[in-house]
């Protein structure tokens, strides 16, 4: 056990050292959602109708779901990266656990993605944020999001190792980044056209976003809630199980 947490370390720091060397990958993962952050709400926010009150208080739970979506392609690419460009021969011969491959993605997909959520909540409050969460809410919250943030990456693993090629590992990521857009995130899904507002309210996004607004602004749904759960459950057991069983047949 002593010797896969020590290898899973190492992989820990060779992640974190590659995404500090890619200034895309940063970009993705942190920037780009803050840049997101400031044009829905200065440039567009006038424009929509979430029933009242100001539209960054709607808007930041939506935006932190973008966080975590935008820096999925790169844990998906780094992973294919490893399984298709050798490294992963090299770590065959190696006196390494084997796992610790994939924990070292995980955890270093985690914390970045939630280094990312923090950056967007900080400047939410900037932009004038004012939610009413007790500190038991912020916890919550919290709780839901490492949840969320898990199992997606483990779904995005399982991604990278099902992809053939670097560039279709990335592309693999693309749903997971538009489907935030057509969620609650941007909009109440009742504001919708037909047809998208149905698949708006059953997608998996929505009951997350509205689980953490729900939090924060102190009008929690308890079947929102039980349906975020369900899905981050759902998501991390089949992404788990998926990415394992690739990850065996290839290596």
């Amino acid at each position: 056990m002593s010797t896969a947490l020590i290898d899973s370390a190492t992989m820990l720091r060779r992640n974190f050292r590659h995404t500090m060397r890619d200034p895309v990958v940063l970009f993705n993962a942190i920037l780009f959602p803050i840049v997101m952050m400031f044009m829905f709400v200065y440039v567009l926010g006038d424009g929509f109708d979430v029933g009242g009150g100001d539209y960054v208080d709607y808007a930041a739970p939506g935006m932190v779901m973008l966080a975590l979506c935008y820096g999925m392609g790169a844990t998906a690419t780094a992973v294919n990266t490893d399984m298709t460009k050798g490294i992963i021969n090299r770590f065959r011969v190696m006196n390494i656990s084997r796992g610790a491959v994939l924990t070292g993605h995980v955890v270093s997909t985690v914390l970045r993605t939630l280094i990312g959520m923090a950056a967007i909540i900080g400047v939410a409050f900037l932009m004038g944020f004012s939610p009413d969460a007790t500190f038991a809410h912020w916890l919550a919250a919290a709780g839901i999001l490492v949840l969320t943030v898990f199992a997606v990456t483990w779904l995005t693993i399982a991604f990278g190792l099902a992809a053939k090629t670097p560039e279709s590992a990335g592309f693999f990521a693309v749903p997971l980044i538009m489907l935030p857009f057509f969620s609650s995130a941007i909009i109440p899904a009742e504001k919708m056209g037909p047809g998208i507002r149905q698949f708006a309210e059953y997608q998996p996004f929505t009951p997350i976003i509205e689980t953490v607004r729900g939090l924060f602004d102190g009008t929690l749904s308890a079947g929102a809630t039980i349906a975020a759960i369900a899905w981050c459950a759902g998501i991390g057991i089949v992404g788990y199980v998926w990415a394992l069983a690739k990850f065996t047949k290839r290596v």
